[in-house]
């Protein structure tokens, strides 16, 4: 047997896919599997039978370094590929491919034990995942399918293995295939499916190997009908998370006279806190805010959880009554104390509320002498009807309201001193409705439903309805909010309420923020806009603040910036 012969068989018994080409990308020599394999025999340039091939040893011939394991598809099949340089006096006269089925490489690895506890791994990872996975090869050929995607699909994993996406498509099992639209783009793909009248929505991610070649597709998919039914029963639920929205909604079926507490706001959720932890003691608390925010609803959430909740929770709008009367309405009476008073007398509200609550709102308006007598009480517990010499002990629990500044009032002589501190024991601020943004849409779609069975008819609001609304400012807090949810239930004429429906105001702040927003003339430059914008801030900034040091505070800038800018406006 010559040198060749023996060289020859020596490369046979390898029984790998062996190939030497030289630099013109001829076929020196080659192993009996590659002839069977590839369909290549010796003399056959390796640049128009295999391009891809040479591609890869076109950069080992030029000198630089050996290519290993790397992943190519030919002739139909995957391999895996090393390419090695031959030498002769360190000269390189050519290159030697060695070429390896990838399908018997996996048979071979998948037998070792270290193989086989990764491999156990993972499937356990796939088979366990709550989102379905599909993995295809580069072409859309269904390789894996998970138990979850069975599920989804309501169809076994060998039903689906080794078909294509197309045929699928084609047979209806699915309309769209995001592992198809990625095996095509190279790119990742998200897209809906409509399957069985529910909703799938598919993200596939592409998967390369070291030459950036396309080898996997991974697609998850997530049945995402059954999220939507999960959402709706998270934020049914969700006001039972926290331990002072537990405690109102278990209140809620009792008390309160069927009002709702809608408190999603920081703020919010903390004065509720607030009036849920002063309720068990009898402190005198004072609710500050402005008119229209639910004052008197704190109030009614303070003696609910009191002690006092048995007894009567009196209130008075000290505002809403003459001064020459607040004393009387108060104090009570006793007989001829005033031309036109009852022949009986008469007992006034602390009398009326013995062993509950009085709530006073609007306690800014009390007239001097009336605080005076208020205060007597605050400090001794005992009230003298007007008119009367005797006076008398009663238990009340008294709870206060204003939306004035009293520490100013008291600097103006307006308030005494003695019993703002009297009143002023624990305070709690309830917000305005426009700094609770959380709240707004609860709150808006809360009143139109109660509104709506109130009327006898369902009524709903459009995104576009929802928006402006929800963009209001609301000046007169939640009695302006409900107003106009009331109004728009009532004139509206269809199921659903639009734009056209809203209240002017509500609907030209609308307009108008989308003017600010969106309605740039063509051809106006990002910095025009930015410039417009920025004046547009520090007008107002002026209105809102009497110096620049008060506008850098509020617009977290130093106060040169801001002299600088006005400067810049032509606004100093």
């Amino acid at each position: 047997m010559n040198n060749s012969s023996h060289t020859n068989a020596l490369i046979d018994a390898t029984a790998r896919i062996i190939i030497a080409i030289d630099h013109q990308g001829k076929i020196t020599n080659l192993s009996q599997r590659a002839e069977q394999n590839l369909n290549i025999s010796v003399g056959q340039n390796l640049t128009s039978t295999l391009p891809d091939l040479w591609q890869q040893a076109e950069t080992v011939l030029s000198g630089q370094a050996p290519q290993q394991a790397l992943s190519l598809n030919l002739a139909q099949r995957e391999y895996i590929v090393d390419i090695n340089p031959l030498l002769i006096d360190n000269n390189i006269i050519g290159v030697v491919c060695t070429l390896v089925d990838s399908q018997q490489l996996e048979a071979m690895t998948s037998n070792l034990p270290s193989f086989q506890t990764l491999s156990r791994e993972l499937d356990t990872i796939i088979d366990s995942s709550s989102d379905g996975l599909f993995v295809c090869d580069a072409n859309a050929n269904v390789i894996r399918v998970n138990p979850a995607s069975e599920r989804i699909h309501q169809t076994s994993a060998q039903k689906l293995i080794g078909r294509n996406m197309r045929e699928l498509i084609e047979s209806g099992f699915i309309d769209r295939s995001a592992a198809l639209e990625t095996s095509q783009t190279k790119k990742p793909a998200s897209l809906l499916q409509n399957k069985d009248g529910r909703k799938l929505i598919s993200i596939a991610t592409p998967v390369f190997n070291d030459t950036g070649e396309l080898i996997r597709v991974v697609v998850s998919e997530r049945d995402i009908t059954e999220i939507d039914t999960l959402q709706r029963e998270l934020e049914a639920q969700e006001a039972i998370s926290d331990q002072f929205r537990e405690q109102m909604l278990a209140m809620q079926h009792a008390e309160l006279d069927s009002k709702q507490i809608i408190a999603r706001s920081p703020e919010m959720i903390r004065a509720l806190q607030q009036a849920i932890r002063v309720a068990p003691a009898d402190s005198s608390v004072l609710v500050l805010g402005e008119s229209g925010v639910g004052k008197g609803l704190i109030a009614d959430l303070i003696h609910k959880n009191s002690r006092r909740e048995t007894n009567p929770l009196i209130k008075i709008n000290c505002g809403a009554i003459p001064e020459s009367l607040i004393e009387a309405e108060l104090f009570g009476y006793e007989k001829g104390a005033f031309t036109g008073a009852l022949a009986s007398g008469k007992p006034g509200h602390f009398e009326l509320a013995d062993g509950g609550t009085l709530f006073l709102d609007e306690v800014a308006e009390l007239p001097l002498p009336s605080q005076v007598k208020l205060l007597r009480f605050l400090e001794d517990g005992r009230i003298t009807r007007l008119g009367g010499t005797n006076s008398k002990n009663v238990d009340v629990r008294v709870l206060a309201a204003t939306h004035r500044d009293l520490e100013k009032m008291v600097e103006e002589g307006l308030f005494r001193l003695d019993l703002y501190y009297r009143l002023n024991v624990i305070p709690i601020q309830v917000p305005a409705v426009r700094e609770r943004r959380d709240c707004f849409v609860p709150l808006l779609r809360h009143y139109i439903d109660l509104f709506g069975q109130q009327a006898g008819s369902k009524k709903r609001l459009t995104r576009a309805a929802l928006d402006a609304l929800a963009n209001y400012p609301y000046p007169g807090n939640v009695r302006e909010l409900m107003n106009i949810c009331e109004r728009v239930v009532v004139m509206s004429e269809t199921a659903t309420i639009d734009l056209p429906d809203l209240p002017a105001q509500v609907a030209q702040r609308n307009n108008n923020l989308a003017y600010n927003s969106l309605d740039w003339p063509e051809g106006t430059s990002l910095q025009a806009a930015l410039d417009h914008v920025e004046k547009n801030i520090l007008e107002k900034a002026q209105q809102r603040f009497s110096n620049q040091t008060e506008v850098a505070k509020a617009l977290g800038v130093n106060q040169s910036t801001i002299a600088r800018k006005l400067k810049r406006h032509n606004l100093s």
